[in-house]
């Protein structure tokens, strides 16, 4: 397997980035194991290098295997999430042992960023919170909850029940934070006017895994959240580009833009913010 480096080749680091793809495609299960996360942090590092690569240049075989991984990176990560939350909710005050995630760190790196930029818009106590794609770590909501925005009601929203499910048990270990913290099995298709209550919704980047099905859903969450309303949304940039789908300005049509912000370091998630207009030209 190729050394890290500084990719200043972008087609050394797409072969790379083809051979990690390949080995992860030919194993039988995503669950965790020494030999999946073995590959999986080898792809996040690499992909968090400095590169000059132009993701929209890759030729169609590329660009095909990069959605590819992408899918096998999300299902790896679920698979991941899932068995940690179990452990957690068996154990006592699994909120106090978060830190026993491997990627914990990550998260309280990104939403101490997420709040830096929702505070410099304005966005300090929201008094309703959606996070759309919470899975069953909700780490995101749990820290901005604790850290954060420590009077703010957070509904924690998605499609898989058992992911639901566990979070829910995790929260449930703490009466106070409980009461604070919801969660909700449905499709965010489905869900309308509830959007309209949330002062922010946060969209998790594995949230429409391709480029049409994030459009659809970018266009039906500006459809039904408030005027005024702000929308944080996850993306991705470079090589990064190789783990999560990526949101350019175009896809965000009919919101106003108020920031985009590409990290450097080793956090993962682009992040992207906008408002919907008070009043629709």
């Amino acid at each position: 397997m190729a050394s890290l480096q500084n990719y200043s080749n972008s087609e050394s680091l797409v072969a790379s980035v083809i051979e990690i793809h390949d080995s992860i495609a030919k194993l039988e299960s995503l669950r965790p194991s020494t030999q999946i996360n073995s590959l999986f942090t080898h792809l996040v590092k690499l992909c968090t290098l400095p590169s000059n690569i132009d993701i929209e240049a890759l030729s169609q075989e590329v660009h095909d295997m990069r959605l590819n991984l992408i899918l096998l990176s999300g299902c790896a990560e679920g698979l991941l999430e899932l068995e940690f939350a179990t452990f957690l909710s068996k154990i006592p005050q699994p909120l106090n042992n978060l830190n026993l995630f491997p990627y914990y760190g990550n998260y309280v790196k990104l939403a101490s960023l997420e709040y830096r930029i929702l505070s410099e818009n304005g966005v300090v106590q929201p008094k309703k919170v959606a996070f759309i794609g919470s899975g069953p770590m909700p780490l995101t909501s749990i820290v901005m909850a604790t850290h954060h925005m420590k009077s703010t009601h957070f509904d924690n929203f998605d499609i898989d029940e058992a992911a639901i499910e566990v979070a829910r048990q995790i929260v449930a270990s703490d009466d106070e934070f409980e009461k604070r913290m919801k969660f909700v099995t449905r499709d965010i298709m489905e869900v309308r006017e509830k959007l309209g209550e949330y002062d922010c919704i946060f969209l998790a980047a594995l949230v429409g895994m391709c480029k049409e099905e994030k459009f659809k859903i970018l266009g039906h969450i500006r459809k039904y959240m408030k005027p005024g309303g702000f929308l944080l949304v996850r993306s991705a940039n470079g090589a990064r580009a190789f783990l999560y789908p990526v949101v350019k300005e175009h896809d965000l049509a009919g919101f106003e833009l108020l920031s985009i912000f590409h990290p450097t370091d080793e956090v993962v998630n682009s992040v992207v913010l906008v408002r919907k207009p008070i009043f629709q030209n």
